[in-house]
Formats: C-alpha cells, sequence, structure tokens
C-alpha cells in the first residue's frame, strides 16, 4: 500500500556512509544524512526512517552513549527535533520506525538532518547490524514535509548489503529412505554463527562413510563464493542406517543426519518446509531467492511460499504461479503454489493454502494492503466462506499459529482442512494438536517455518520474537510429485520435526482383524473398508479390541532422550535408551511454555540455579537458538541465563562435581524451587506455572549417552467412546522434537 504519491522528486534525498558489505550481526555506526527538498520540512512536520517487521537489527536507544545501538540526531540549522523509536508506528511490513519530528524551528531547502545509528563518538560498539543475509538492506525514508502526517516515500533511499560471516558449523544432508541400489544426494554447507549459509568456505574436505558407498569420492574441494556443496549419484549398497562424515585436516567438522538403507521401499520420506515469506509480503528476499535457498541451500524436497493475502497483489500472485511453474520439477523439486489466508482470529485464523496447479483464485482474506479493489467479491472474509469457495478446488489447507492462530473450534472443513501445523519460528503449539483431538478431528501433524528471514528450510530465528528454530516436515509418499505429495498429506501420512531431519516409521497391529477406512468416513463422501492387522501412520481404523500393539523405528541424528507414546494428549509410555542404574552425575534443568495462544505469547524465564555443597561442571545451553540469550557460569556453583521460550523449550544440561550431594536451587521469575540433589532421578521433578504448558522441569541423565535409534513395541490400551489418536513424540538430547502423526482407532 503506497504512501503520497506527491512531488516526490522535490521532498529531498538521503545518502548513507558507510556503504558496501557488512557482516550479520556486526556492530557498525552508519550516518544517514536527509538532505530537505525544495519544500523543507514545516514545523511539527516529520521524518520517518522505517526498517521491516523481519528485521532484527538492534533497536535504536538514546540514553546510554556507551551501550549497543546508541543512536543521535540533529538538525544542521539547529531545529529542535523529537526522537523516539517505534517497532510499530509504520505501515506493515515497513513497521520498525525511527521518528524524528521538527517541534521548534523548520527546515529549508538544503538544510540536513543527520542521523547516527551506532554512534561510536562515545564509546558504543555501534549498531548491531541484522544477523541474516540481506543483499538490499534498506534503511527507506519518508518525509511528512507539511506537517500533516501524510508521508511521501523517497524516490531512493540508502542501502547496505548484509553478508553471511565465516563458517561456525557445518551441516551434511542425505535423504532419510533409499531404496538399496538407488542413488542419494548428499548436502555439505557451512554455516556462520547466526545460521547464514556462509560463502566464505574454502578448502578440501574428505569423506567418511559407515557403509559402502558406490561412487562416494574420497574428498571434494570448496571455492569460496560458493554457498553450499551437492554430491549426486551416490549408490549405497549395503543394508543400514547410511552416514557421512566430513573431516576436514583429520577432523569430523559434520555428520550427516542418518539415511535409512532398505532391500525394499515401498514408500520414499521426502523433506518440506510449506510455509514461508518473501520480500514481496512480510519476508526478505524475493519469492525466487526464497525457492533457490530452499532448493540449494537448506536442499528440500517440496515446499510452498505462503506470502499473507492480504499483502498479495494480483501481479504478484501471477508472479508467484509462473515461479512455481517454472521450479517444479518432478522427481527433483515439488513447489505448490499458495498463499496464507490471513483472517483475523475470530474469524477462524491463520490457513495455509496449497493449490495443485497454477492459475487458480486468491481468496483474500481481506485487501487490508492491496489498493486494486476490483476483485473484492473474490474476498472471503472468514474462514467459513473460504472453506466454501474451495470445497470444488483441488488444493490442500492446513491451520497454523503465527502472529494470528487458528481457531479451528471455530472453523474447521476435514474434507480440505486435513492437518495441523503444531510448530514453526513462532513456537510450539500441541494445544491445537490438543484442540483438534477434543473436537473429534482426524488431523496430521506439520511442522514448517513460517521463515521471514530468507532460510526457507533452514530458517534460523535470529534475534528478534521469533522463539524456535524453524520445523520442517517429511512427507512419507509414492514419488515426489505433487499429485503423491498431496496424497501423502491427505492421509496424513506425515511426521514433523522442531528442526532435525530424522528417520521414523510406525506401526499399529492388532490381535485380532480390524478394518481400515480408505478415508475418514465421518466426511460423509464414498469410502471403502478392508481387513487389515497392521496399519501405517495416518490410518482410520475401526476396531473391537482392548488394545494394540504400537511400534515405532526412528533414527536421529543426535542422542535420544526419550520417546513418548501418546494417546490423544495422555502418555501412555515413556520410553528410555537407558535404564535407571546408568544415570549418572548429568543433570538437565528444562523450561518451557507460552503465556497464551496469541502474539504475547512469548515467556521470559531470565533467572539462575545456585547448588549448595556441590558445584557445576562444564553447563551446556539447549535451544539458546538467539545468542543475545546466554548462559553464564559466574562461579562453580552458580549458573544465570537469559531465556525466553514461545511454547518450546529451553535449558541448561550440567555434570555435577558430586552425583548426589547439596541442594539445587534455581530461581526464574515464574518458578522457584528448591531440590535435595539426591532426589533427582529419571522422572522429571515437575513445577507448573500456568499458562500453556509452562512449567519447570529437573531430571538425571547418563552421563554418556550415545544412543541414536530405537525400536520398540507396546501394548497401548484403547478407549471406548471416542478416537484413540496414537503417536509418539520423539525428544533428542540437542533439543529436538519429532512427531508422527497420529493412527486413528474407534474402538466398536
Amino acid at each position: 500500500m503506497p504512501h503520497s504519491q506527491y512531488a516526490r522528486h522535490l521532498m529531498g534525498a538521503a545518502a548513507i556512509e558507510p556503504t558496501g558489505e557488512f557482516e550479520a550481526g556486526s556492530f557498525a555506526c552508519f550516518t544517514l544524512t536527509y538532505t530537505a527538498g525544495y519544500f523543507g520540512i514545516d514545523d511539527t512536520g516529520s521524518l520517518k526512517i522505517v526498517h521491516r517487521f523481519a528485521s532484527d537489527m538492534g533497536k535504536p536507544q538514546f540514553d546510554d552513549p556507551q551501550g549497543w545501538n546508541y543512536t543521535t540526531v540533529e538538525a544542521s540549522n539547529g531545529a529542535v527535533l523529537q526522537v523516539e523509536y517505534d517497532g510499530k508506528r509504520n505501515i506493515r511490513p515497513w513497521d520498525k520506525t525511527l521518528f524524528i519530528r521538527v517541534v521548534r524551528g523548520y527546515l529549508e531547502e538544503g538544510d540536513r538532518i543527520v542521523v547516527r545509528f551506532g554512534d561510536t563518538r562515545q564509546g558504543s560498539p555501534g549498531m548491531r547490524v541484522q544477523t541474516f543475509h540481506e543483499p538490499t538492506f534498506e534503511f527507506r525514508v519518508l518525509v511528512d514535509a507539511f506537517a500533516t502526517y501524510n508521508y511521501t516515500e523517497l524516490p531512493s533511499s540508502p542501502t547496505i548489503s548484509v553478508v553471511a560471516g565465516p563458517a561456525a558449523s557445518y551441516k551434511a544432508v542425505l535423504p532419510s529412505l533409499v531404496e538399496l541400489g538407488q542413488p542419494v544426494r548428499l548436502g555439505f554447507k557451512g554455516e556462520d554463527k547466526w545460521g547464514n549459509p556462509s560463502h566464505r568456505v574454502a578448502g578440501t574436505f574428505t569423506l567418511r562413510s559407515n557403509l559402502d558407498v558406490a561412487g562416494l569420492p574420497a574428498g571434494f574441494t570448496v571455492t569460496a563464493g560458493d554457498y553450499a556443496t551437492v554430491m549426486e549419484n551416490l549408490v549405497p549398497t549395503q543394508e543400514g542406517d547410511l552416514e557421512i562424515e566430513v573431516l576436514r585436516d583429520g577432523h569430523v567438522v559434520a555428520r550427516s543426519n542418518p539415511c535409512r538403507v532398505s532391500a525394499r521401499v515401498a514408500r520414499r520420506h521426502f523433506w518440506g518446509d510449506l510455509h514461508g515469506q518473501s520480500e514481496e509480503t512480510i519476508g526478505t528476499n524475493s519469492a525466487e531467492e526464497l525457492i533457490v535457498f530452499a532448493r540449494d541451500r537448506a536442499f528440500l524436497d517440496v515446499m510452498s511460499h505462503q506470502g499473507n493475502d492480504f499483502q498479495i497483489t494480483s501481479e504478484f500472485w501471477r508472479e508467484l504461479n509462473g515461479l512455481t511453474a517454472k521450479y517444479n520439477e518432478d522427481g527433483r523439486f515439488v513447489i505448490f503454489p499458495g498463499y496464507e489466508w490471513s483472517g483475523n482470529t475470530g474469524l477462524g485464523g491463520d490457513r495455509n493454502v496449497m493449490y495443485l496447479r497454477e492459475g487458480r483464485p486468491l481468496h483474500r482474506s481481506s485487501h487490508a494492503l492491496v489498493d486494486d479493489l476490483s476483485d473484492m467479491d473474490s474476498d472471503c472474509n472468514s474462514a467459513d466462506q473460504l472453506f466454501d469457495a474451495l470445497k470444488d478446488e483441488d488444493v490442500v489447507v492446513f491451520a497454523h499459529i503465527g502472529g494470528r492462530y487458528a481457531d479451528i473450534t471455530l472453523s474447521h472443513d476435514a474434507r480440505i482442512e486435513r492437518s495441523v501445523e503444531i510448530h514453526s519460528d513462532w513456537g510450539t503449539f500441541e494445544w491445537l494438536l490438543e484442540d483438534a483431538f477434543k473436537l473429534g478431528y482426524r488431523v496430521g501433524i506439520l511442522a514448517n517455518s513460517d521463515g521471514h528471514k530468507g532460510r526457507h528450510g533452514a530458517s534460523h530465528p535470529g534475534a528478534s520474537l521469533f522463539g524456535a528454530y524453524g520445523g520442517l516436515s517429511c512427507l512419507v509418499a509414492d514419488e515426489l510429485t505433487r499429485p503423491a505429495i498431496a496424497e501423502a498429506l491427505r492421509q496424513r501420512r506425515h511426521y514433523a520435526t522442531t528442526g532435525c531431519r530424522a528417520y521414523l516409521d510406525v506401526r499399529a497391529h492388532f490381535p485380532q482383524p480390524a478394518q481400515c477406512w480408505s478415508d475418514d468416513p465421518k466426511l460423509g463422501q464414498p469410502v471403502t473398508q478392508r481387513q487389515v492387522d497392521s496399519v501405517e501412520m495416518g490410518a482410520i481404523v475401526d476396531y473391537g479390541g482392548d488394545f494394540v500393539e504400537f511400534e515405532f523405528d526412528v533414527a536421529t541424528h543426535g542422542a535420544i532422550e526419550r520417546v513418548e507414546v501418546r494417546n490423544r494428549m495422555e502418555v501412555a509410555h515413556t520410553l528410555y535408551p537407558y535404564a535407571p542404574g546408568d544415570l549418572g552425575s548429568r543433570i538437565r534443568m528444562v523450561w518451557e511454555g507460552s503465556g497464551y495462544r496469541g502474539r504475547g505469547r512469548q515467556t521470559v524465564w531470565d533467572g539462575e540455579a545456585t547448588l549448595e555443597g556441590n558445584a557445576f561442571v562444564d553447563p551446556r545451553p539447549i535451544n539458546f537458538w538467539n545468542l543475545d540469550k546466554t548462559l553464564d557460569h559466574p562461579d562453580p556453583a552458580r549458573l544465570c541465563w537469559k531465556s525466553l521460550t514461545t511454547g518450546g523449550f529451553s535449558g541448561v544440561d550440567v555434570r555435577l562435581a558430586d552425583s548426589n550431594a547439596g541442594v539445587l536451587k534455581v530461581r526464574t521469575p515464574l518458578i522457584e524451587v528448591d531440590v535435595d540433589v539426591a532426589d533427582i532421578g529419571l522422572s522429571p521433578i515437575v513445577r507448573e506455572n500456568g499458562g500453556l504448558q509452562r512449567r519447570l522441569q529437573i531430571y538425571r541423565l547418563p552421563d554418556v549417552n550415545e544412543v541414536r535409534r530405537m525400536r520398540r513395541r507396546v501394548r497401548v490400551p484403547l478407549h471406548a467412546g471416542e478416537d484413540n489418536a496414537i503417536y509418539v513424540r520423539v525428544t533428542t538430547e540437542d533439543g529436538f522434537f519429532i512427531y508422527s502423526s497420529p493412527i486413528y482407532i474407534a474402538r466398536k
């Protein structure tokens, strides 16, 4: 939505020094000089310098000359200026605003306002540059020359280039399942400390595999300027869980996720991130750059661009459809045309819409940021209206929790909406799944990023209000095509993670014959039944027995902490890869949850832990994605931290100098607890604090746990009178969740 177009060429000009490239997350001083145009700026007129909502550049402050982001503003003619910073003082997506009002005096043509972002003259380290890559980071300048509060955007605003830093870690990525003798790809990249793929990686690396792989080179060379490397046509010739290590100078710098190699594979596993945005709406970098990142730097198989509908113009919708047609390639990379229906929560809340072909209608929730009202009659202002408009389309919809949250208690159409997204950059939202179970919905579980920072499929949250690493969904499909992926979604044949890649298979086995439905009979559509003695993930079954045998097989990148087998939200079994006798001197303090369902869900856990009669050894943070949130060890018996959760969890893993001595005291703004160290065991000590699963847990682990594969079969009792929804949640020691979609069993 534009500002005033009146006489833009007469409103002045802005320039910035220095220009060029700046490392993401670094500090610098930027001097922006606005030179007034023909009209000047009248008494009480104003200037706005605005940045994108997604940017996590340092927040300007005016009170501490030696602190981060100290900012000064002055007028060359001595005019008195009122200066404020407000994160929501301009039209989205350019929300973040440095507001400068002339309160005494005025500006004539040629007068200047000089803004020093990160003024270092009195000791400030400077302005913290945003933490993610953006070649054209813009300081957009708007002028209210006539004191009307109607702003004109300058024809040209200054930009800098934000680039990745040196590699702080490396990632190696394989598929999760392959048939013996079929080729796989290995993706490799270095990431800087903020999760940006780094173009500053150069040199020779060697490869080491735990299984025989035909075509695997002994090593490879990376050239500076390359963001990622892909090795094709690697053919495993042994069954097992394939892992490939990447070494530099004899040291392992990356180990791939496991790839299950099986003699026979009924269906394949394809990794997707079905939800992200670009700069044309509220994200970063162009839609085409987002697609290329997903395919070539995140090594995804499947994606969908999901811009906020009320900001998608008809022209951009046509452009998006052109891009999806251009980049969709069966067997290589599948991209769905789609959008985020972004209705207010009171009208149903966010839904993600994915079409199976281009050229389908855009049913916006509103035209809030679209000036062309000629197609308003195609709007669907409520979720019910949306479902009605889509009822005859070849489309898949899922519910999303973002700024606005989906209210599936208000609106849901099971014919179209087959899944719920319970994790994204915004946090983890198991309550959405609980809502679905209570209402008898039979939904699958998805996790995506809803990334706003241009890193689709590898979405580090950065240093702003996003509280989690972006999720991934694994689609279990016959082939990599739009129809096959859509069928996997409609049949709930998918599992979700909070950002890792894992192999997962789940089955329900029936001691007596059961009846499996071809689709949900609740939909009122033609369905068939077949007799079965076992079913896979996502199945809907009628069964007359008292229990089922539930089997899971999981292989992960990191050590497995626990596996919960659940029936709805009830934990039927908690399984560990170790016994109570294996526990050692290592403990965990974990805090989790959120304040409430909406935008203000952030929960602050800044706190400390002290030991009486003992000492902490080698503390390690869990899920401290924002590097500004720190864990410190100021003395042997004290830890302190800054931490925030938005539904997921963070915590501390630490060894004790003495396994059983002393008293542990934990203090946070929400929960305080004193625990005898000797009482800390396998089962968590839990303290609740309302909200949504807002709690603190303390428990003990083995000193060393290297188990990365578990396969178990357990008996799960069945309830009568309501659906049994049986699934697993796997927790890894490094802080990830892995969810299977439920198997739904109606006890007859």
